[in-house]
């Protein structure tokens, strides 16, 4: 793990004004007591992120231009996608086993991106990223019922089992006894589903099915550095990005 210096700096882009993916990178370095600046917090952070996303730019020898923040620059390297960067930090920031254990880890993290990231935004993206989402209302209604009543209890319960698993070997987080930066990622997801459809979602911590979750939940949220965090400036303010609360959409009934 290394120890913050002004030599290895983290610098973030990503957009301002909304948690998003780059959330899930502020986590990690937020987590790790790293060093890091944001442009979400920085004058001029959105002609930043513009311009490492910019259509003139064609990559040199150092790397492929990035598609899409977020995007990590750490010394010379740029790199960008979420679990791209959460792969390159979690070694540096001591948030992941060695060996083997960084691609089990990797595949929790892709598990939760994929069921409570990215199918959150196709609720009310459910036709095209191109249209408002008061045009494709009916489809979001249709799709965010399939998701409320079929989608988000199947990876909760794929999360439910491997923390049970866990919990029966007196290991309390994803991967055993070691906090990864999946435990992290697993948070954020929940908490942005939370806020998205904060009755349907109720209902099902209520249940009691998908105890080992919400528990896990709220362990991560009251770890010092993230419970700091949370209440601090620093932490984005849910907008018009992945995690939207429609009412009309919150109805798994």
């Amino acid at each position: 793990m290394q120890t913050p210096t002004e030599d290895n700096n983290y610098h973030l882009i990503y957009w301002p004004g909304t948690p998003g993916r780059g959330e899930f990178i502020r986590l990690a370095l937020e987590e790790a007591g790293a060093r890091y600046t944001d442009t979400a917090h920085e004058e001029g952070g959105l002609q930043v992120v513009r311009s490492h996303i910019d259509k003139t730019l064609m990559g040199d020898r150092s790397g492929p231009p990035p598609y899409a923040p977020p995007i990590l620059k750490h010394g010379d390297l740029v790199i960008s996608q979420t679990a791209n960067i959460l792969l390159y930090l979690g070694p540096r920031l001591g948030l992941v086993p060695t060996g083997d254990a960084v691609y089990h880890v990797n595949a929790l993290t892709l598990t939760a991106l994929d069921g409570l990231s990215d199918e959150v935004h196709e609720c009310h993206h459910p036709i095209a990223m191109e249209l408002y989402y008061e045009d494709q209302m009916e489809e979001s209604k249709r799709r965010s019922k399939c998701y409320l009543q079929n989608r988000l209890p199947k990876f909760l319960s794929y999360f439910e089992r491997v923390l049970e698993s866990q919990k029966a070997l007196d290991q309390p987080w994803l991967y055993g006894m070691a906090f990864t930066y999946a435990d992290l990622v697993l948070f954020q997801c929940i908490d942005g589903v939370k806020f998205a459809f904060p009755q349907a979602v109720g209902k099902l911590e209520k249940s009691a099915q998908y105890m080992n979750v919400f528990t896990h939940y709220e362990a991560v949220k009251n770890r010092p550095r993230i419970k700091q965090y949370l209440s601090s400036d620093r932490r984005q303010v849910y907008s018009m990005d992945i995690w939207r609360h429609y009412p009309e959409l919150d109805n798994a009934e």
